[in-house]
């Protein structure tokens, strides 16, 4: 440690104490500042060690080269699935703010990166697996390679806006307890006439919105993830919760404490951009469920 600067060291010696006054949650705040910082604190029995982070070459795989785990027993009682499409500090944030609020839950998160640069920040751990795409991945496609990779008993899909401000994973726990429940997350969307949604509190809905999205491990083994057509986030929630709600399951909204930051790919899109790929998709999720308003709950009442 003779070369570490003076402010990592500075923060390991408030991370010691803060874990010895058994204050897990700020201890390991402390701990994200020091990777921020490119250490990595190592715990050991007489004491913790400091190493840099070097920067690691990574093999890059095509998504469907990415093996599954879907058919194993769950070992964790959450999966948190990320992407990195540029700014792996959200991801890191979020991260750093599930560990914070995850009390004794036992929380798994898999983060699939489509850049090739989230190897120099995103550090594999006993928590984090880190899976590292080919350029040209699309987001849903993503997605997926991720999702299968979900040894949580419940599967979150969350967007690195997305920041918990407090224990997210219980009350979709308790909500997806409910066997007649598919999906759930805190943003809900309704529609009328299978053109224009709206958002809405419910609690249940036409869709959850892919902000912050959950289901059990075997429904996302039933409906087997996103329509990998969604090289765009827009609509690919929409697609996949009508595909749930297909299998007889009901989507609902779950109030969750979190902030909500700048969406990164809407904000660095030009708008042309999103207007042609948000069509785009839409037109996709109509191929398959236009006039499908039994699917709502509207109870199959539809517009002109």
């Amino acid at each position: 440690m003779t070369d570490v600067p003076d402010d990592v060291r500075r923060l390991a010696a408030e991370r010691e104490e803060r874990r010895a006054a058994r204050d897990f949650a700020a201890a390991d705040e402390l701990r994200d500042r020091i990777a921020d910082l490119g250490y990595r604190v190592v715990d050991a029995p007489g004491g913790s060690n400091l190493e840099p982070v070097e920067a690691r070459t990574v093999a890059r795989v095509r998504p469907g080269e990415v093996p599954s785990v879907l058919g194993l027993d769950p070992r964790f009682d959450a999966t948190v699935n990320w992407v990195v499409e540029g700014w792996p500090e959200d991801v890191l944030r979020g991260i750093a703010a599930f560990r914070r609020h995850a009390g004794d839950r036992s929380i798994q998160h898999v983060v699939a990166d489509v850049t090739g640069g989230a190897a120099g920040t995103v550090a594999p751990e006993g928590d984090v697996e880190l899976v590292s795409l080919v350029d040209g991945t699309g987001w849903a496609a993503a997605r997926n390679a991720a999702l299968r990779r979900t040894l949580g008993r419940v599967a979150l899909v969350v967007d690195g806006s997305v920041e918990p401000t407090g224990d997210v994973v219980a009350p979709l726990e308790e909500t997806l307890a409910d066997r007649t429940v598919g999906v759930a997350g805190p943003f809900g969307i309704v529609t009328r006439d299978l053109n224009e949604f709206e958002a809405s509190d419910g609690p249940d809905v036409d869709a959850i919105e892919g902000y912050l999205m959950a289901f059990r491990r075997d429904v996302l083994i039933a409906v087997g993830g996103f329509d990998e057509r969604f090289r765009w986030y827009r609509s690919a929630d929409i697609e996949l919760s009508f595909r749930i709600k297909d299998l007889g399951l009901r989507a609902v909204v779950v109030d969750v404490p979190l902030e909500r930051h700048e969406h990164r790919m809407w904000a660095a899109a030009t708008e042309d951009d999103r207007a042609r790929w948000s069509k785009r998709n839409f037109n996709r999720f109509l191929e398959r469920f236009r006039g499908r308003f039994d699917l709502t709950v509207g109870g199959g009442v539809g517009g002109g």
